[in-house]
C-alpha cells in the first residue's frame, strides 16, 4: 500500500487510504457493472454473487462464518444495531407503562466510543437503566467491576475490543466468559481492532462484533456486524428483504467488495504487519523519554501497535497538530468523531488525567504504508514543535516529571 503523497500520514485510527489491491477490485462496480442484487437477471445475480464472497472474506477476517455477517453502512450503524436491537429483542418495552423500575439494563465502559456510550445514553432515555463502569489508569475495565454490573437484569454488555485514541486493548476473552456464565449478551466494538491484530469472535466468546471497512483499507461508508448463530436481535431498519431479512436497503455493492477485498488482504498481511510496527513506532515511544514533561497514555503493552497516545504538558494538543500540518505530519488528537470540538477528551479524562493533559495529548497512529524513516522525521518534527509551542505557552523550566506526577492527574482521579 502506498502512503499517501502530500505528507507524512500518522493518523490511520481515524482512517486509512485505500489499499491499491481494493481499488482495483472495486472499480468494475464503479463502471459497467451496476447490477441490483435483488434483480433475477444476469447482472443482478452477478452482482449478489460478488456479495456473497465479500461476506466470506469479511467473515474470514474474524473467524466466523458467512451466514453470520450482516453488512451495513460503518461501525456507527453496527454498533446502533447491536444495542439497540438487543433491547428490542426483549419483547417490552424499555418503560414500564405503569411507572415503576425499568426493564432493561445496558452495561458499558467510560472509554466507549461515542456511537456506543451515546446510543446507551439514548435507551436511557427511553427507560432502560445504564451501568457505565470505570477503567484504570491504562484505561482498562476490571473484570471485577464488569462481574459486579452483570446483575440478572442486564441484557447487554458492550465493550471495545481496543481502545480508538490510546489503543488500549480491553481483556475482552475474559468478559466474554463472564457473560456466557450469566447467559448476557455480549458486543464488542472492534472497529479498531479487525484489520489490525488478529480476531477470533469464536475464542473472545462475544455475541456481537462490529468492524468498519475504512480503518483498515477500505471505503468509508462500509461495515459490517457479525451476529452469533442462534443470537435473536430486533433488526430496526425495515423495508425491503436484503441481507436475508436483516438489514432492508439496497446493498452498498462497491463498498462490500472493497470491504471483502480489504478484510482478505488484512488477514493475508496481518503477520507481516505486526511485525513491522514495532520498528516504526520505536521513535514515538522514545519522545516520551527525549521531551521532559512527558508520558504515554494508555496501556504500555496491551495496545495496538500501531498506536502511541502522547501527552506532553504546556502543548496544546490542536496548536501541535496544526502546526506539524503545516510541516506536512498529520496526526490526530484523539477520536476523529470529536476532534472538531476543542474540549479535553472524554476518553483520557476518564482515565484519570488533568483537564491539562487531557488538552496536551496527542495521537500518533501508523499503518502499514509508513516507513521509518517517514517516522523519524516526524518524531523530530514533533519535538520541534513541541518545544517551540512550550517557549511560549510554558513556564520558562520544564523539568522532568515522574510517572506518578500530579501535574498529569486530576486531583479527584482517586
Amino acid at each position: 500500500m502506498e502512503s499517501p503523497s502530500h505528507g507524512i500520514y500518522l493518523d490511520w485510527n481515524a482512517t486509512s487510504p485505500v489499499h491499491p489491491e481494493v481499488a482495483e477490485a472495486v472499480m468494475p462496480f464503479l463502471r459497467g457493472e451496476y447490477g441490483n442484487p435483488s434483480a433475477p437477471y444476469a447482472p443482478g445475480r452477478a452482482a449478489r454473487d460478488r456479495i456473497e464472497a465479500a461476506r466470506a472474506q469479511t467473515a474470514a477476517l474474524i473467524g466466523a462464518a458467512p451466514e453470520e455477517i450482516i453488512f451495513t453502512s460503518g461501525g456507527t450503524e453496527s454498533n446502533n444495531l447491536a444495542i439497540k436491537g438487543a433491547c428490542a429483542a426483549q419483547g417490552k418495552p424499555p418503560r414500564p407503562p405503569h411507572g415503576g423500575r425499568a426493564t432493561r439494563r445496558l452495561v458499558t465502559s467510560a472509554v466507549e466510543h461515542p456511537s456506543v456510550i451515546e446510543t446507551c445514553r439514548w435507551l436511557a432515555r427511553q427507560g432502560c437503566e445504564l451501568t457505565v463502569v470505570p477503567v484504570d489508569g491504562a484505561g482498562r475495565v476490571d473484570s471485577r467491576d464488569i462481574a459486579a454490573a452483570l446483575r440478572p437484569d442486564a441484557t447487554l454488555l458492550s465493550i471495545m475490543h481496543a481502545n480508538n485514541e490510546t489503543g488500549t486493548i480491553e481483556p475482552v476473552q475474559e468478559i466474554g466468559r463472564l457473560c456466557r456464565e450469566r447467559g448476557i449478551l455480549f458486543h464488542v466494538d472492534g472497529v479498531q481492532a479487525a484489520g489490525k491484530i488478529g480476531v477470533d469472535v469464536k475464542q473472545l466468546g462475544c455475541d456481537l462484533y462490529s468492524i468498519s471497512a475504512h480503518k483498515f483499507g477500505g471505503l468509508k461508508g462500509a461495515g459490517a456486524l457479525y451476529v452469533r448463530k442462534g443470537v435473536v436481535i430486533e433488526w430496526t431498519q425495515q423495508g425491503g428483504r436484503q441481507e436475508g431479512d436483516r438489514r432492508a436497503g439496497t446493498e452498498n455493492v462497491p463498498g462490500i467488495v472493497a470491504l471483502g477485498q480489504a478484510a482478505e488482504v488484512a488477514r493475508r498481511d496481518l503477520e507481516r504487519n505486526l511485525g513491522h510496527y514495532p520498528e516504526v513506532m520505536r521513535p514515538f515511544g522514545d519522545l516520551v523519554r527525549k521531551l521532559p514533561a512527558a508520558r504515554l497514555n494508555g496501556h504500555p503493552t496491551d495496545r495496538l501497535p500501531n498506536t502511541v497516545n502522547l501527552c506532553c504538558l504546556y502543548a496544546d494538543a490542536v496548536n501541535v497538530v496544526l502546526s506539524l500540518s503545516l510541516l506536512g505530519v498529520y496526526v490526530g488528537t484523539g477520536s476523529a468523531c470529536s476532534s472538531r470540538r476543542q474540549e479535553p477528551s472524554r476518553v483520557l479524562r476518564a482515565m484519570g488525567l488533568s483537564e491539562m493533559a487531557a488538552l496536551c495529548s496527542i495521537r500518533i497512529s501508523a499503518g502499514p504504508a509508513t516507513v521509518l524513516d517517514e517516522a523519524e522525521r516526524a518524531a523530530g518534527l514533533i519535538a520541534e514543535t513541541v518545544e517551540r509551542i512550550r517557549r511560549v505557552n510554558g513556564p520558562e523550566t520544564i523539568g522532568r516529571c515522574a510517572a506518578d506526577c500530579p501535574c498529569f492527574f486530576s486531583a479527584d482521579a482517586g
